[in-house]
């Protein structure tokens, strides 16, 4: 069983009300089952809001929603908010935070969420909309305690930041935004952390497009070492947030890593000796051209064809990709019967329009989406869409079930600029 501090007793006892006792219930339960020996004390939580992602568990009625979705009760409890000793930021949502209408979605689940926004923001929940928070806000120090929603998150935190921290569910995370505690169990405990391998890099790994796929790769082979955390060693320069963002959105896809160390850059990897913690048997990866060319075979159908829609940015966009991307569409025109979606937060969109990047791509007919993709936004985008395509492996790789048989592409952001104004997606 797990032993709590007299604060987190206070807290199971019902001191502090029963919507916080029904949520460290529900911690103490979940700790219980990790094995945990003692909660941690968790300083940023990013949950998914205001409405949920598909909407899942939802109603018309916030408190209904949240009693559904957050706490697992049927008893009667208001929503109330979160600790105001946590820091809280929204992931992804249902709808997006501007305009529903490229994503075929409703007006009336347009203002639902915006209505439930407003809420969440009175309750000190920060309102950010992004799988990437790490370039809106979410800044941790080497050890700092964290719980995501975001399966990327996990890994950018953990490996970049040296944050302490797991990728959990909406509603654990949920628990842990109202009581400021979660279960101390695998990225909160040293040992956890250490490398249990070598992945010798010898494929390209200059370009984000190589990261994107470098990460795919890697989360595909890894399945054969049972996700054990590796060490990356290579020729790695020029190694900047939009290349690891990329590559560990990419292994989140395709594996079930929270942690990847590489050599020089991990916090807790300055050498690759320090990063496995001594050990002198381990196993060694290999990652080739061939597993390269491999990763890109699955991502990107041959031949070239029409397309309808194009989804880029993802994870989302920082402020210097928007630019890159209002710089490369200037002038140029999205061809009839062509979406063109640029995804971000909508606190980088608002930097795109003081930057006038907004208004160059919205004159171009694209538009800035926010508040998610089409992976959480719904299946009313697809209709009609028998060609896609998009710049990174997680878009390829989770799209491609949902086209129904449509084609899909995989590319740079110039190459599917280049297919929503010819309205073709050529092959190169």
């Amino acid at each position: 069983m797990v032993k709590l501090t007299e604060y987190e007793q206070k807290m199971l006892d019902g001191e502090f009300g029963r919507y916080k006792q029904i949520a460290m219930e529900h911690v103490v339960e979940f700790a219980n089952v990790m094995g945990a020996e003692e909660l941690v004390k968790i300083s940023k939580v990013h949950i998914c809001g205001a409405v949920a992602p598909l909407e899942y568990g939802q109603s018309d009625d916030l408190d209904e929603s949240f009693r559904r979705t957050y706490l697992w009760t049927k008893e009667p409890v208001k929503f109330e908010g979160y600790s105001p000793e946590v820091y809280i930021q929204t992931d992804g949502g249902a709808v997006d935070q501007y305009d529903p209408k490229p994503m075929y979605l409703s007006e009336e689940l347009f203002q639902k969420n915006l209505d439930w926004q407003l809420k969440y923001a009175e309750k000190g929940v920060s309102i950010v909309g992004s799988c990437a928070p790490y370039l809106n806000g979410w800044v941790l120090t080497k050890g700092e305690t964290f719980m995501t929603t975001e399966s990327s998150n996990v890994l950018f935190s953990n490996s970049v930041y040296g944050a302490a921290g797991n990728a959990n569910g909406v509603t654990a995370c949920g628990w842990a935004a109202i009581t400021g505690r979660g279960p101390k169990c695998g990225m909160h405990l040293p040992e956890n952390r250490l490398a249990a391998m070598e992945v010798r890099v010898e494929c390209p790994c200059e370009t984000p497009r190589d990261w994107d796929i470098l990460g795919y790769s890697l989360g595909r082979l890894l399945i054969n070492y049972n996700n054990a955390i590796p060490v990356l060693t290579g020729n790695f320069h020029d190694v900047d947030v939009i290349r690891l963002k990329r590559m560990f959105a990419a292994i989140a896809t395709t594996s079930g890593l929270e942690m990847c160390h590489i050599e020089g850059i991990t916090p807790e990897a300055p050498t690759k000796e320090i990063a496995l913690g001594g050990k002198k048997d381990y196993p060694v990866l290999r990652i080739t051209q061939e597993d390269y060319d491999e990763s890109v075979r699955r991502l990107c159908d041959p031949g070239s064809g029409p397309v309808q829609l194009i989804s880029v940015g993802c994870p989302h966009y920082s402020l210097q990709e928007i630019r890159d991307a209002a710089a490369y569409i200037k002038g140029k025109k999205v061809h009839e019967g062509v979406r063109l979606i640029f995804w971000t937060s909508c606190s980088i969109r608002e930097a795109a329009r003081m930057s006038g990047y907004l208004d160059t791509i919205e004159a171009a007919g694209a538009t800035i989406g926010t508040n998610g993709c089409p992976l959480v936004q719904g299946f009313a985008c697809y209709e009609g869409v028998t060609g896609m395509a998009v710049d990174a492996a997680k878009q390829a790789h989770y799209n491609r079930s949902w086209l129904k048989g449509g084609k899909m592409y995989y590319g740079t952001m110039e190459q599917c600029v280049d297919a929503a104004v010819s309205g073709v997606w050529e092959e190169k």
